[in-house]
């Protein structure tokens, strides 16, 4: 077991997502940053869909209570078992009463902790991801026990290393490919689209990315059709917002653009604050 100590900012299970529900309304969810997940999972030799915790803005403080291994991906937040510090990207061995920590965030917005053989929370329509109107909880609270695998075998870290190719979180470059609507914009506003530089506003989350400067819109709405994590809308207003994982699954306004599943791993490690670009890539 996994006690939590402090939960963090915004800390949930999440493992690759939700699938197969889509025509009911049921969103896909799982991990922000697929990328960091996986190579988490890839270094202690799990199964790539075993649910790991997702930390934003800062992380937890956790106390285990059994022997085990574990790896940290994603955003560097200074983590530290029982106050010593210890690495990102690399297996570190837990033993029972060891605390996990974790201090200033250094780079990036979301970070992994995989465990050997993944958490064991309840799993619901086929997956522990958390997501509010289908899980009884949305985020990990002080005091719960999170259940994990029994792990009696211990990794040697320095056999069990990766040179893990990371995402640039510096780059505001974000690469899409042409939406369903993209043809129907005018010249002047696709050089917008194209060229000018967007900041993430304060308002964006698990649902939806969206954007502080707006462009010129001349289109209509469209008949409520399918969208998916990364589909970029332009409302009404002119203001633009960029689905993320948590995201409906169908929507009324124009998709302008399409992020590939890199640049929702990149877009998902950036804070408000933050400027992004488009780069269109051709299909």
């Amino acid at each position: 077991m996994v006690k939590v100590l402090q939960s963090g900012l915004y800390s949930t299970i999440q493992d690759l997502g939700r699938f197969g529900f889509q025509h009911l309304g049921v969103p896909c969810s799982g991990v922000m940053d697929q990328h960091s997940a996986r190579m988490a999972n890839l270094l202690l030799a799990n199964d790539a869909n075993c649910a790991v915790l997702e930390l934003t803005g800062n992380g937890p403080k956790l106390e285990f209570t059994s022997n085990t291994n574990i790896v940290i991906t994603g955003a560097n937040m200074l983590p530290m078992i029982n106050d010593n510090s210890v690495l990102n990207d690399s297996v570190i061995n837990i033993k029972g009463n060891d605390i996990l920590s974790f201090g200033k965030r250094v780079y990036g917005l979301r970070s992994y902790i995989a465990v050997k053989g993944g958490f064991k929370t309840k799993a619901v329509l086929g997956s522990r991801s958390m997501y509010s109107k289908i899980t009884k909880e949305s985020t990990i609270k002080r005091g719960d026990y999170l259940p994990i695998a029994d792990c009696d075998v211990l990794l040697e870290p320095n056999l069990a290393k990766l040179k893990v190719p990371n995402i640039d979180y510096e780059s505001k470059v974000i690469n899409v490919f042409k939406g369903p609507e993209f043809d129907l914009l005018n010249i002047s506003t696709i050089k917008k689209l194209l060229e000018k530089e967007f900041k993430i506003s304060n308002s964006s989350n698990r649902m939806a990315y969206s954007l502080n400067e707006s462009i010129e819109n001349s289109l209509n709405s469209i008949l409520t059709s399918v969208v998916i994590p990364g589909t970029v809308q332009l409302t009404p207003s002119g203001q633009l917002i960029i689905l993320m994982r948590d995201c409906q699954v169908t929507g009324g306004y124009p998709r302008v653009l399409q992020l590939s599943e890199e640049s929702i791993n990149k877009l998902s490690q950036r804070s408000a604050g933050n400027s992004i670009k488009f780069r269109l890539k051709a299909q």
